[in-house]
C-alpha cells in the first residue's frame, strides 16, 4: 500500500477520504461551523461545530462518526456513528482533510478535538490553544436537543 502524497495537502472529495482511509488506516475530516441566530450578522462568530469523521474499520474498512454541539461545554448534540446507506446526499458533497484521531480525542470538548484534527492535519497553526483555556460547561448529563445544532432562527 503505497500512500499518495497528494492526500497530505489536498481536501479530498467523500469517495478519495473513504479510499485515503481504508489504504492508509488514518483518519479524514470535515467541519462546518454553525451559528446562533445572528449567523446573517457580518460579525457572527460561530457558536459550536458539525463534524464528520471518517474512520477505519476492521469490520468495513471505514465508519463514519458525527459529532455535534456547542463550543466550550462538555454536552453533546451528537457522537454517533451514521450506517453508510445513511449517510445524507449533503456529506457525499463535503471536502475532508486528511488528518490522525486517536480514541481519546472522541471525549474532548468539540473545539479541542478541533484543535487536534487541524494540527494532525497540518493546518492548525491559526487554532487557538484551547486545551489551555479555563473549562466551563453542562455537567455529563446534560445533553443537547438536536435541533439545537442546526443554527436555526428561533421564533420572535
Amino acid at each position: 500500500m503505497q500512500e499518495n502524497p497528494a492526500y497530505s495537502t489536498e481536501r479530498l472529495s467523500f469517495n478519495e477520504a473513504v479510499a485515503y482511509v481504508q489504504q492508509t488506516g488514518k483518519a479524514a475530516f470535515a467541519a462546518m461551523p454553525v451559528f446562533g441566530d445572528d449567523g446573517d450578522d457580518e460579525n457572527a462568530t460561530a457558536e459550536g461545530a458539525r463534524i464528520f469523521l471518517l474512520l477505519p474499520d476492521e469490520d468495513e474498512g471505514w465508519l463514519l462518526r458525527f459529532i455535534a454541539g456547542p463550543f466550550f461545554t462538555s454536552a453533546y448534540a451528537a457522537n454517533d456513528v451514521i450506517p453508510a446507506e445513511e449517510i445524507p446526499d449533503r456529506v457525499h458533497e463535503l471536502l475532508f482533510m486528511p488528518t490522525r484521531c486517536e480514541d481519546g480525542w472522541l471525549t474532548d470538548q468539540l473545539q479541542v478535538l478541533l484543535g487536534k484534527l487541524t494540527q494532525a492535519a497540518g493546518i492548525g497553526e491559526q487554532m487557538p490553544d484551547y486545551e489551555k483555556m479555563p473549562v466551563k460547561g453542562a455537567g455529563p448529563e446534560a445533553v443537547f436537543p438536536v435541533n439545537f445544532i442546526g443554527g436555526s432562527k428561533k421564533p420572535h
